[in-house]
């Protein structure tokens, strides 16, 4: 190899290598996604390489990306069914040792913002994920899912049932959205929302990145917990707050139902698929855990929400 060539190797992988990896899997979010990715070229401090994985969208936001931020690597895929796979199809085209999992209806506020994160993961002594607070954009609450405890049994009985809400404030009763500790202070939690979750390449590949055993709803959950078996870390930091509209492509969520892209049936389809994670989840990481009458009491209360949101379609 001549000198030429061994210095344009080490400048390639020393200099053109980005700070950071940020990938955004995409499903109509035309709306939304443009104002996403404004806030990301407008972040300062860091090199940045975008990719969008679109989820076969029937919207024009692939053509609005390509022409509006060229810089953005987009993936197409042929299916619009996966949040796990999808993610997992944008891991090629990554090439930092950073990697920020985004969903496309949020935005950062300040443009010093992903450096403090980036800074933040790196100096966090056995850190597997971070995240920032993450705030409603339509109410300007905190949007709860981004500070979850594991949905072990009782805490998922007692959210389901209302005692979480009643008593939000007691580790007894709020143990499903960590309610009880203090949302403006830095901690750790069980697991971070997928709309926002930083994490190394090296931690990645320790656990095989996404289960897409998952079609939607219920990998988050599933990526922290093996983050965690892994003795790892998962850290909640609200120095940063993220902006997320939540569920405009899925029509699941009652904050963003006056503004979300989704049709009814695939609304209905990601009603179905929310029980099905519920049942993914628990067969893989409780069911040996638990007696077969706790088993059977889950399953018989899966059932019931299946009836419910089935009645409601």
């Amino acid at each position: 190899m001549t000198l030429i060539a061994c210095t344009l190797k080490w400048a390639e992988s020393n200099y053109m290598k980005p700070d950071i990896s940020i990938i955004i899997l995409n499903y109509n979010a035309e709306a939304f996604i443009r104002d996403c990715l404004q806030s990301i070229r407008e972040q300062q401090g860091l090199t940045i390489q975008t990719i969008v994985v679109d989820n076969l969208s029937s919207d024009n936001s692939v053509a609005m990306i390509k022409k509006e931020f060229p810089e953005v690597i987009q993936v197409q895929r042929n299916t619009s069914v996966g949040f796990s796979a999808g993610n997992n199809a944008g891991l090629p085209k990554a090439t930092s040792d950073m990697i920020l999992f985004l969903n496309p209806d949020t935005k950062f506020l300040n443009p010093g913002d992903l450096k403090e994160c980036v800074d933040k993961y790196k100096i966090t002594p056995l850190i597997g994920v971070l995240t920032c607070r993450i705030e409603l954009a339509l109410t300007k609450q905190i949007d709860e899912t981004c500070h979850r405890g594991f949905p072990t049994p009782w805490a998922a009985f007692t959210y389901f049932s209302g005692l979480a809400r009643m008593f939000p404030n007691t580790k007894l009763f709020g143990q499903y959205l960590l309610s009880y500790l203090d949302y403006t202070t830095e901690h750790d939690i069980d697991a971070a929302g997928g709309m926002f979750m930083l994490v190394s390449r090296k931690v990645g590949n320790q656990i095989k990145w996404w289960d897409e055993d998952y079609p939607l709803y219920g990998e988050d959950i599933d990526f922290n917990y093996r983050i965690k078996e892994a003795g790892l870390r998962v850290v909640y930091w609200p120095k940063v707050t993220v902006m997320h509209y939540k569920g405009v492509s899925t029509g699941f969520s009652k904050h963003s139902r006056k503004v979300t892209t989704a049709s009814k049936a695939t609304t209905n389809r990601v009603k179905s698929w929310s029980i099905q994670a519920m049942e993914l989840f628990y067969k893989k990481h409780y069911q040996k855990k638990y007696p077969f009458f706790i088993n059977w009491m889950v399953s018989a209360g899966i059932a019931v929400m299946r009836y419910k949101r089935v009645k409601s379609l």
